[in-house]
């Protein structure tokens, strides 16, 4: 009887909780971003010196150089900068949108983003290259036209996702501002003298 209760209890429990899938339209870029930038995802899978984010399914972690991560998905390379310096001192983005580009529109607070940033896509020979800026960071890709949606999918949730550790970024900026090397010479003397100079007392 017990045993039935709990089978119960678990199966109520399973009918209540459920879990909720977003379905998001990919093709179009103003949706992709809008849905996902609204989102507060606190999920992580990598971090860096100073930071973490969340890679998503079918994007592969490959290099760290510092603040700069490379990433590689279907074929193409994703280059991920993250500016903890203008993180620090809350520096924000300035953009002006590019009426040349395939694509570009600017993102801001005032349209209920939660950081200021930008989406270009120029096309640069057979490819088009994307640059994203949001949450300070940045990621880079060349990609074809046919890539550009789900490109743009997987950078918006890498941006969206980074979160930064405060401690760890200000002990890396004052490490990095207070260990400038110097060449001080303490042992070499004032006057050098010529060998033949050289009086010896007797």
């Amino acid at each position: 009887m017990k045993n039935i209760k709990k089978i119960f209890i678990l199966f109520l429990l399973l009918l209540t909780c459920g879990c909720t899938v977003v379905r998001i339209n990919t093709d179009s870029i103003d949706t992709i971003i809008e849905v996902i930038l609204s989102k507060d995802i606190d999920l992580f899978n990598r971090t860096g010196r100073g930071y973490k984010y969340y890679v998503p399914k079918g994007v592969a972690y490959i290099d760290t150089d510092g603040t700069n991560d490379k990433l590689y998905s279907n074929g193409y390379y994703y280059y991920l900068y993250v500016d903890t310096v203008s993180y620090s001192q809350n520096i924000e983005v300035e953009y002006e949108e590019n009426k040349d580009a395939y694509y570009s529109r600017k993102l801001s607070k005032d349209e209920g983003f939660k950081y200021d940033g930008y989406l270009e896509v120029v096309k640069e020979g057979s490819l088009y290259h994307i640059t994203f800026e949001y949450n300070h960071a940045k990621i880079e890709t060349m990609v074809p036209k046919k890539e550009i949606n789900v490109s743009v999918l997987n950078i918006a949730y890498i941006l969206s996702t980074i979160q930064y550790n405060d401690d760890i970024i200000s002990l890396t900026i004052d490490e990095e501002t207070y260990n400038r090397e110097e060449k001080y010479e303490v042992f070499k003397n004032k006057e050098e003298k010529d060998i033949n100079e050289l009086q010896i007392d007797e």
